[in-house]
């Protein structure tokens, strides 16, 4: 039931019973307040809120006043101002003096309170509290000789949240907020949901990580950040700790086309940015994408799927990698006519041709390359095109996505004696089941995770001996961990730190000789400085080397295209058009090989700019999954903090050596839910009220 009531002369509307304050706040009329947040119960402890009220005596702190039909309220007198300054004087008085030292200047809720009421502690005997600053969680900080006691974040951690972990604690004749017996939040079961922070309004409690306004979201969600999809992480985990693998595929699909595919081989920096990762093991996302994706039945994504009308322009995309088959995709639903020429037989690019199935397998990638017919767009492969000039006669933009398929060989002696190998050929020939040229003992050259790729190939392709040699220390080099242990469990010998001197041999290849590296760094010019150990120059014997140093884009300046360093199509500033207009292009062909992720964020910005360019708005975004009520209650879970990352399940290691099936199945049934609820659901910040400051109200007169 409605109410009306006046403040200071101003006829509101507002609920019977409905707080003064709120109801002053949401017409426009600012009253001074510091304990009073309004996602928490009111306590009114600050008395800085007090008002009074026609027909009643003395003042009401107005947080805590339930509004009736008629009530006159006068937010301003002598009276009121004086017990107001008086209320902020004592609140001072135990508060550091200096706030320009606090990391929450210019950002905190009361010093633009102490500016607006132009008040000091100066009439007051201060007091240093003497408290220790708390450093010692992951992610809060506990700075107590800031606080105030406004009860904002106990009431988040109890009354929000109730998770419980804050409370008010007593020592030497001092009342702060802390943790039962001053343990650590790790070890009072806290849930790291950042509420608390969130809603302190001094500083007392913030994050380890500063911030500014416009950074805050990256910052406090780094897992979406780190994306180079920006695919909504928390939201899509908790829909799978909620048993909705349906609506989880539906949040994935609606920034990945292609999300089964990554949830076997994304490079998941999203884990590497996981704040979980502070408290003990990062959340184990790639492994909840694939299995939300592997349980899912793809309706509600592709019922909700965008398909705008035909504009009647068409477009061209040259190459069906993941970046290529992205931009595809997208252009199709926006309305152009879109049709992908791929020069090899079947869409993937290196999906297809370059990871090995026994990471990928290849049922995967055919499966989820057929979305692109779904969306309209015609394919034709086994069709390389040599003039993408010409193109221009038939289409109204022409998109050049033809990655990194030819491999890098070093200049350096014997690098073009039989049994010399290139990345690229070795996979490709592979995966086509094709004659390798490999012998029976093999020697990669580089250490990311292609070169892995052709080793643990050589070993299921019979290989007797391998060996892998890089110039980066064991913990600089660049492929994963994971990589690097399962390749050394298979009977790969790795050689970290090694130089490349020569390849041995005169008719064919019969070793590499090595020299140690002591250091390995860039100048300021990225320039590699190289340091050698003196006399450990070493052969190791071997029959076959592969040169897994790189990769570049298999393009020549007759395309009539600029091309840039290391053979990539040169584009415009902030954009990725070529130099010939009409002609754009995406993914590894302008920045070099990269990850699967950023190719497939590489081809949605290329839709997107296309779009634009051809008369759209280069909206690509689409909303595949209802919007997802989140839970500011949290609750309590015993041990949290200390709840392990479930394990991918992999192939024992004599069970994988002989054959290129798949060596992981992710992680099981009965582990999948524990996993997602292992996130600390970062986002729900987000969900709390944000601060409201005097000067966001033009009602108000003048500032006490």
């Amino acid at each position: 039931m409605e109410v009306t009531i006046q403040i200071d002369g101003k006829e509101i509307r507002t609920e019977q019973g409905a707080n003064v304050l709120e109801a002053a706040l949401t017409n426009g009329i600012y009253i001074p307040h510091l304990c009073h947040h309004p996602d928490l119960p009111d306590i009114g402890s600050c008395r800085l809120c007090i008002v009074e009220v026609e027909g009643r005596e003395g003042v009401s702190p107005s947080c805590r006043l339930e509004a009736e039909e008629g009530m006159k309220i006068r937010t301003d007198s002598e009276q009121i101002s004086h017990l107001r300054k008086l209320s902020m004087e004592l609140i001072l008085a135990a508060h550091p003096e200096d706030c320009s030292t606090c990391p929450k200047y210019g950002q905190c809720e009361m010093q633009t309170l102490i500016q607006y009421m132009g008040v000091s502690a100066t009439r007051m005997n201060t007091r240093v509290k003497g408290i220790k600053m708390d450093d010692r969680n992951p992610l809060i900080i506990h700075d107590m000789n800031r606080c105030v006691l406004c009860g904002r974040c106990v009431r988040a951690c109890n009354d929000l949240r109730g998770v419980g972990v804050l409370h008010y604690n007593k020592k030497d004749m001092e009342t702060y907020v802390g943790t039962l017996h001053d343990r650590l939040l790790k070890d009072s079961d806290c849930r790291f949901c950042g509420a608390c922070a969130e809603v302190c309004p001094t500083g007392t409690i913030r994050d380890v990580m500063n911030y500014t306004a416009v950074e805050k979201k990256d910052t406090l969600i780094p897992c979406q950040a780190a994306c180079p999809a920006h695919a909504d992480v928390p939201r899509y985990v908790r829909f799978v700790k909620e048993g909705k693998m349906e609506e989880a595929t539906a949040v994935i699909h609606e920034k990945i086309p292609f999300p089964e595919c990554l949830g076997h081989i994304c490079a998941h920096a999203c884990e590497g940015s996981c704040r979980r990762g502070e408290v003990n093991e990062a959340v184990s996302i790639r492994n909840i994408k694939r299995y939300a994706v592997e349980h899912a039945n793809n309706e509600m994504w592709k019922k909700n799927s965008k398909h705008l009308p035909s504009t009647g322009k068409k477009v061209c995309v040259v190459g069906g990698g993941p970046a290529g088959m992205t931009a595809a995709y997208y252009l199709a639903k926006q309305g152009h006519k879109t049709v992908l020429k791929e020069a090899m037989p079947k869409l993937g690019g290196q999906l297809q041709y370059g990871i090995p199935s026994y990471r990928l397998p290849r049922e995967v990638v055919d499966r989820e390359a057929g979305y692109l017919q779904d969306a309209g767009v015609k394919v034709e492969t086994d069709c390389r095109v040599e003039d993408p000039k010409a193109l221009l006669k038939e289409y109204d933009a022409v998109l050049m996505a033809i990655g990194t398929h030819m491999g890098v060989r070093l200049p350096m002696e014997g690098n073009d004696l039989p049994g010399v190998l290139l990345n690229a050929d070795f996979l490709q020939n592979a995966a086509m089941g094709k004659r390798t040229g490999m012998g029976k003992r093999v020697i990669v050259l580089g250490g990311g995770n292609v070169a892995f790729d052709c080793a643990r190939t050589a070993v299921r392709l019979g290989a007797e001996e391998i060996h892998l040699a890089c110039l980066e220390a064991r913990e600089n080099m660049l492929a994963d961990d994971e990589e690097i242990e399962q390749a050394q469990e298979e009977g790969i010998h790795v050689h970290p730190a090694h130089t490349f001197e020569r390849i041995c041999g005169t008719d064919h290849v019969t070793g590499v000789e090595f020299c140690n590296v002591k250091s390995f760094t860039f100048d300021e010019n990225r320039r590699a400085v190289i340091e050698k150990e003196e006399g450990s120059n070493h052969v190791i014997e071997g029959d076959t080397v592969i040169f897994a140093v790189g990769q570049r884009a298999q393009i020549t300046a007759d395309a009539g295209l600029e091309l840039g360093r290391g053979n990539s199509i040169a584009v415009k500033d902030e954009s990725l058009a070529t130099s010939v207009d009409g002609i754009f292009v995406c993914g590894d062909a302008v920045y070099g090989t990269k990850t699967v992720i950023q190719g497939v964020a590489s081809g949605r910005e290329a839709a997107s700019e296309i779009d634009r360019y051809l008369g759209g708005d280069g909206d690509i975004s689409e909303v595949l999954a209802p919007v997802q009520e989140k839970e500011t209650w949290i609750g309590k879970i015993e041990g949290f903090g200390y709840l392990e990352r479930a394990k991918e399940q992999f192939v024992p290691v004599e069970e994988r050596r002989d054959n290129f099936d798949p060596i992981s199945s992710g992680i099981c049934d009965a582990e999948i839910c524990g996993e997602a609820g292992r996130c600390l659901q970062c986002d729900l910040r987000f969900n709390i009220t944000g601060h409201r400051l005097w000067s966001d109200y033009t009602d108000q007169e003048v500032a006490e």
